[in-house]
């Protein structure tokens, strides 16, 4: 039984082994997806000894950025994102050989494109980890300038929360949550953002997906804006997944 499965910490809010078992009960696929929560990177290559039987896995956060090191090659766009959520494993006498991809591109554009406007020009990404590294790249691919939004701002490309005004978000039409705030169980939070200057031109697109409706979507439907959760996303990025892994 060909085995995959999903590194990340924690992983209480994984969706994706529910999803593939799910998947490969309808589809009969004689497979299995298992979760491993690791609490350091330096966990994986004794999974990987443990377990000399996997196929392929997900990474989620915090290691998409921190398991490169430990792969043998990256595909072309992984490597020009900085990120990896897919690593596929050839086994060779015994030894695994470990590639990474990033399917969260295709998973995010897939999902934004359809809603997109010719005024959706510029684009601010709330959040600076490996999520946001896939975000970045496929809003180039759609030719939309971006702006990364930090509490610790590094160079010109970034902007600090306390520095964001009214008029920047009026700029701004497309605002896209990369970050764990608003998250369950912490459902009552939501980004330090003007929500005033949101208007009805606006995407907010939250890639969080437990709540269905964050309190970022709330508070910016309340003023006319579209908005979109992270859950189509995460559908078309875990079929990417699985066409990588039966390349």
């Amino acid at each position: 039984m060909k085995t995959f499965g999903l590194i990340g910490y924690p992983l209480s809010h994984s969706f994706s082994q529910g999803y593939f078992s799910d998947k490969f009960s309808r589809e009969k696929i004689d497979a299995r997806y298992l979760n491993f929560a690791i609490e350091s990177i330096v966990e994986f290559s004794g999974l990987l000894k443990q377990h000399p039987y996997l196929a392929g896995l997900n990474v989620t956060i915090p290691y998409k950025q921190q398991v490169i090191p430990f792969l043998n090659e990256l595909d072309a766009e992984a490597s020009e994102i900085g990120a990896v959520n897919v690593i596929k494993i050839n086994w060779h006498e015994g030894k695994p050989y470990l590639i990474g991809y990033n399917s969260d591109v295709k998973g995010f554009t897939g999902s934004l494109e359809p809603l997109l406007k010719p005024f959706h020009t510029k684009a601010l990404i709330l959040g600076t980890g490996g999520a946001s590294k896939a975000v970045a790249h496929g809003l180039l691919k759609l030719g939309i300038l971006y702006r990364l939004v930090s509490r610790n701002p590094q160079g010109p490309s970034h902007v600090g929360y306390n520095e964001l005004t009214p008029e920047i978000i009026s700029e701004y039409k497309l605002i896209i949550n990369t970050s764990p705030i608003g998250m369950y169980p912490n459902v009552n939070e939501c980004p330090a953002i003007p929500y005033n200057a949101i208007g009805k031109q606006h995407i907010i697109f939250d890639l969080i997906y437990n709540p269905n409706e964050t309190l970022l979507m709330k508070k910016a439907a309340e003023k006319g804006a579209t908005t979109e959760n992270g859950l189509e996303m995460l559908h078309l990025q875990a079929e990417e997944a699985w066409r990588i892994w039966n390349l």
